[in-house]
Order: C-alpha cells, then sequence, then structure tokens
C-alpha cells in the first residue's frame, strides 16, 4: 500500500494513553527521537492497576523532557470527555494523532462493561469528530490480536473474518476499526489501526500474566495456570510495539479517489507480533529462571509447589499467532526480541523497582 512519507520532526503530537505502558514508551521515543515538536500525553490516570505505575512512568517521561528538544505536555484528563478533547485539538491543532487510551483487559470487561463503552467506544468516537473537524496527517490507534476470538486458522492475518469476538473488549475493538473506516472513507481522514499482539516488559501493566505471577510467586503464591497450560500467545516486547508504532506513525496511508471520483479510504490495519508463538509453560519456566537470576526469588525456590493447572477462563483463546509480513513489506519491520532478552529486562527491572 502506498504511503504519504511525514518527518515528525517540528509536529505537534497528540499520545492518549501515556502515561499508560505502551503510551510512556512511545512517547520517550519521540523525546528521543525528534529534534524539534511538541508531543502532548492525555490520560485519566485511573486505578484500573496501581496509579503508582503510571506515575512512575510519567517521572521518567518528565526526566527525559527536561534534556529533550521537544516541549512535552501532560494532560489529566479522558477522551471519553468530547468537550476537553475538542479543546485541545482546537488548542494544539495536532498534526498526527496516536490513540492509544482504552480500557484494557479481557477479563475485566466481562464484568465491568460500562468503562469499555465510555473509553473504547464513545472515546475513540470522541477523537475520530475531533480529527474530523481539525484535520490531521495520519491518526494512529491501538487494536488487538483479541479481535481474531476463536479464530481456528493459524496464523492469523489482517485478511481474516474477524466477526466473533468472544469477549466485549475484543467487540470494543474492533468497532474501532469500523469506525475507522467509515471516517476515513467518509472525511477522508488517513488512519492505520494496528493489533497488538500480547505486550510485555518492564513497568507493564500488572494485570497481565507475567507481571502479576512474579507478584504472586514473590508472595510465595500460587499461580494459576489456565487451560492447563495448553495456550500459546505471541509474546511481543514493549521496544518492537514502540518501533513499529514509531515507523507506522511516519507513513500514512494515501489519499486517492476511486473511479467515481469520491475519495478511496485512506486506511489500515496491521498486526504487530513476534510471529512466534510461545508455549505457555515454556514461557514461565523462563520467567522463573529470570526471576532467580535478578534475585527476585531464591535459586531453590520450590516452582512445582507453587502452581496449579486450571482450565480456561471465558473470553480467553487457546492461541494467538501473528502473521506480520505486511507491517514488514510496508514498513521495513518486524519484531525481533525474543523472549529470553525481553523476560530479562523485566526480571531486572523488577529487581530493581520493588527492591
Amino acid at each position: 500500500m502506498s504511503k504519504e512519507r511525514i518527518d515528525l520532526n517540528g509536529k505537534t503530537i497528540l499520545v492518549t494513553g501515556s502515561p499508560g505502558f505502551i503510551g510512556a514508551n512511545l512517547v520517550l521515543r519521540l523525546l528521543k527521537e525528534m529534534s524539534s515538536g511538541t508531543v502532548v500525553s492525555l490520560d485519566n490516570m485511573n486505578d484500573y492497576y496501581d496509579p503508582a505505575l503510571k506515575e512512575y512512568r510519567l517521572s521518567l517521561i518528565k526526566e527525559a523532557a527536561i534534556t529533550s528538544p521537544v516541549r512535552h505536555i501532560f494532560v489529566e484528563g479522558s477522551i471519553g470527555d468530547k468537550a476537553l478533547i475538542d479543546k485541545l485539538f482546537a488548542e494544539y491543532h495536532f498534526d498526527v494523532v496516536v490513540n492509544l487510551a482504552a480500557q484494557a483487559g479481557v477479563r475485566y470487561s466481562i464484568d465491568h462493561p460500562d468503562v469499555y463503552i465510555e473509553s473504547n467506544i464513545i472515546g475513540f468516537y470522541n477523537i475520530l469528530e475531533a480529527c474530523r473537524h481539525n484535520p490531521v496527517e495520519h491518526l494512529v490507534y491501538a487494536s488487538s490480536s483479541s479481535v481474531y476470538g476463536g479464530n481456528k486458522k493459524v496464523p492469523f492475518s489482517v485478511d481474516d473474518k474477524v466477526d466473533n469476538p468472544v469477549s466485549l473488549y475484543a467487540a470494543t475493538k474492533k468497532s474501532n476499526e469500523l469506525l475507522a473506516h467509515s471516517y476515513s472513507k467518509l472525511y477522508n481522514i488517513p488512519s492505520t489501526g494496528l493489533r497488538f499482539f500480547t505486550v510485555y516488559g518492564p513497568a507493564g501493566r500488572p494485570d497481565m500474566f507475567y507481571f502479576s505471577a512474579t507478584n504472586t510467586l514473590a508472595k510465595d503464591g500460587t499461580i494459576k495456570i489456565f487451560n492447563y497450560g495448553n495456550c500459546k500467545r505471541d509474546f511481543t516486547y514493549v521496544d518492537d510495539i514502540v518501533e513499529g508504532v514509531y515507523r507506522v506513525m511516519q507513513g500514512a496511508p494515501e489519499k486517492a479517489n476511486g473511479e467515481d471520483g469520491l475519495p478511496l479510504p485512506p486506511y489500515a490495519v496491521y498486526n504487530i507480533g513476534g510471529g512466534t508463538p510461545e508455549n505457555l509453560l515454556d514461557y514461565i519456566s523462563t520467567l522463573q529462571e529470570e526471576l532467580v537470576n535478578a534475585g527476585v526469588l531464591p535459586a531453590d525456590y520450590d516452582f512445582e509447589g507453587h502452581r496449579e493447572l486450571v482450565g480456561m477462563q471465558p473470553g480467553d483463546v487457546p492461541v494467538t499467532y501473528a502473521d506480520s509480513k505486511a507491517l514488514e513489506d510496508d514498513y521495513g519491520f518486524r519484531p525481533t526480541i525474543g523472549i529470553r532478552e525481553g523476560l530479562r529486562k523485566f526480571a531486572q527491572w523488577y529487581a530493581e523497582y520493588y527492591k
């Protein structure tokens, strides 16, 4: 697909969901790479997980901003607040928007549907409307591998049918793609959706398995291994995710007219995943080894006595596996960081952060 090249230097960029996990890492990358410009971070700093982690990430951003030639502004607020979104767009005239703000978590969506509708549907609609009335060069937004639901065909391709979500979270992410497509078609807004595959890394989300399992083991608790360990996940290290987002930001779908003279939607969707699904039990074994190496757990820790094999959870799927060839073809990138390296960095960070 043809791309419109965007030089990010000197641009004004909105990153929603920063200092969330991916958002904070993206902003740190922008502060490092850009020679000039403005980056606005927006997050509601909710307590879905310990807000101290967001405060920690925000402190890293503020520290990096001191020596960066890029101006950084943090705004505390929700994308569900239309008045705030409209005010920010009117004030800053964003060139590029990266929407990473969302209520995350498949399991949480089962019992708390309201927050998913407010953030993931209404919030994203507010972003789209703001882009409509304040034209941007590129809207990049987070979708999810969860849109593939229980698809049996692997690896998952962006050409696959994704009409059968198995959780409300997945349904909201598929809705985002549909909304973006319609706005791209109707209002000629260049948009790119990114289906992230099981993102992990230092200072990540404590509800993700690798982090929650570490917390449990560190407290001498027992971890539950779902589907009796018969799960495979395409774990993707956060630096690989950020590299993908950073490259995609710089290449917007090209605007063009069809035979009827009307705009063809400047719209694209890509997978970002390692393309190497890991067996959950192997992943856990690697995590345990790196936690011992980092001094989080003692060398003689009884792992077998701290694990329980249980059945599948509602809303979960047995396998995720990304076909990221389209991303590689269009942007020259595919994730490269394996689980050993990624989990080592997490374990080392964990040992330092919680010492």
